[in-house]
């Protein structure tokens, strides 16, 4: 038994690798799938967020959003739309927009609402703590309107704003305007507390309760911007009592002309973006995206498979004559004795041009080559042998070599008449 040979009783089994193929290519899917998941998930990120946010907008389902607004109005098949851009230039259609700004909004966010044919804006009311253990939910922090935010914020609307309270919890009652369209109105909502009223130079009231203070009011220079001094009318805690969601909803229908309601959420920082991620995933450019995944992966694919067949490694040292003039060229390039090949160079070509044009048969009868090649080159009009001769042996660098070189390929040329 030789040395290698497993002993008997004994199979060799071979090292099993690392990992196997299957498992490779599982890791390969699995990050692909991952990544491509992130990319739509970034650019869709602003389409995504708002709903665990309990700011008081349409997209949140805290107590102060107006989600519930949302709903409501689409379970009574009023068309509702939840808008992520600010208009640019006014509507020609008989939409409600409904602005529901912050305590951070200003003259200058609300300004470009301006041109709308119909806007209500909800002015804001509530401090909202956010719950750290319940996502989407808030703690009453405090009142947050006053008379000098409200001035400030509606300036493009009206010169003063003033904002009123009543303490504690009120019940109050609300009465359309005698000289507004919604005279003759009378809604009863339910208790409300530290219910807000408005009041001011430039508005015109349209909606009051029974102490004559005004819910609903109209720009007198911007006759399509109406305000709603309560927001506990429209919001998830008001509409969770069916009189003020009566209330909200009859408001909301005698505003909107039949016609439909949009609810802004740009105030609110949910403007949605158009980056190139975005576009790439919507048509029309969608197709080229799938069809650039499609030839990666199927560039990738195509990598997996092996071209041709397994080139084998080769010996470290080659055989044959061919080896043996590169190792050769190669120890003279090492010594930088190239230029002591010119002589030999020199002769290799003259015996080589005399065997191409019969000066071979003449030697071999006897003749002298060098003498018949000068006589020849003589009669050809080249330059005579010997001058290359002593040239090639004059030659001291590799330049010199390669000039002896040239020289020794355009006299052939001229000896033999071949053709370049």
């Amino acid at each position: 038994m030789s040395a290698v040979e497993a002993p008997a009783g004994q199979s060799q089994t071979a090292t099993p690798p690392a990992f196997s193929p299957r498992t490779i290519l599982a890791l390969v899917i699995v990050g692909l799938v991952s990544f491509s998941a992130l990319a739509v998930l970034a650019a869709y990120a602003p389409e995504l967020r708002g709903a665990t946010d309990p700011g008081a907008h349409a997209l949140s389902s805290s107590a102060i959003g107006f989600r519930g607004a949302t709903v409501m109005l689409k379970a009574e098949d009023v068309p509702v739309v939840i808008s992520r851009a600010v208009p640019r230039g006014p509507q020609g259609d008989e939409t409600l927009l409904v602005l529901t700004p912050d305590v951070n909004s200003s003259a200058k966010d609300l300004a470009a609402f301006a041109q709308q044919p119909s806007v209500l804006i909800v002015l804001p009311k509530w401090l909202g703590q956010p719950r750290p253990l319940h996502p989407g939910f808030v703690d009453k922090a405090g009142v947050a309107e006053n008379g000098d935010h409200a001035t400030s914020m509606l300036a493009p609307f009206a010169p003063r704003t003033d904002i009123g309270h009543r303490t504690g919890v009120t019940r109050p009652t609300l009465y359309g305007a005698k000289d507004g369209y919604m005279a003759g109105t009378f809604l009863r909502p339910a208790a409300i507390d530290r219910w807000q009223v408005l009041a001011g130079q430039g508005w015109t009231p349209l909606l009051v309760d029974e102490q004559g203070s005004t819910v609903l009011a109209r720009s007198k220079t911007h006759e399509g911007v109406l305000v709603l001094s309560d927001p506990d009318l429209l919001n998830n805690q008001g509409l969770a009592h069916l009189e003020n969601a009566r209330a909200g909803v009859d408001i909301l229908n005698a505003l909107r002309h039949g016609g439909g309601i949009r609810f802004d959420v740009t105030l609110n920082g949910y403007t949605r973006g158009r980056g190139i991620g975005r576009m790439m995933l919507e048509p029309p450019w969608l197709a080229a995206t799938l069809c650039g995944v499609a030839a990666a992966l199927l560039m990738g694919l195509h990598g997996l498979a092996r071209f041709g067949p397994t080139l084998t490694r080769g010996r470290a040292i080659a055989l044959g004559k061919r080896a043996l003039v590169d190792n050769s060229a190669g120890l003279v390039r090492m010594a930088r004795r190239e230029a002591e090949l010119a002589p030999a160079y020199a002769a290799l070509t003259k015996a080589k041009v005399g065997k191409v044009a019969g000066g071979g048969q003449r030697t071999a009868a006897g003749g002298d080559n060098e003498r018949w090649l000068a006589e020849l080159a003589r009669q050809r009009g080249a330059a005579a042998p010997a001058e290359l001769t002593a040239q090639a042996e004059r030659a001291k660098t590799p330049d010199d070599l390669l000039a002896v070189g040239r020289s020794f390929y355009h006299w052939r040329l001229e000896i033999t008449r071949e053709r370049r």
